[in-house]
């Protein structure tokens, strides 16, 4: 099993639910607000005045098997609108209940 933690802006929301549905990967957890910057480049996601784009995160546990097609989905997403800001780790999980 694999764990992929994605960060993005709130303007993917339906385009992952959807990849994640497309692959079968039901059970997920998001938050629907959280703020931060990117280490490469976009804009900062603070919910202020200045900054007002809010960022959002999904944390799913997936299949071995279906965890390099989600990433490169997610890839895919990101490189059609690379100024939004989507990020996606992966690790393994050993254990579970």
């Amino acid at each position: 099993m694999k764990s992929v933690l994605i960060t993005f802006d709130q303007a993917h929301y339906e385009n992952i639910i959807e990849l994640l549905t497309k692959l079968n990967c039901r059970g997920f957890t998001a938050w629907p607000e959280v703020t931060g910057r990117g280490s490469v480049k976009g804009e900062p996601h603070y919910g202020s005045h200045a900054w007002p784009a809010l960022a959002q995160a999904i944390i799913t546990i997936v299949p071995d098997d279906r965890a390099d097609a989600l990433l490169q989905g997610l890839k895919a997403l990101d490189d059609a609108r690379p100024k939004l800001g989507l990020r996606a780790f992966s690790w393994t999980i050993d254990k579970s209940i």
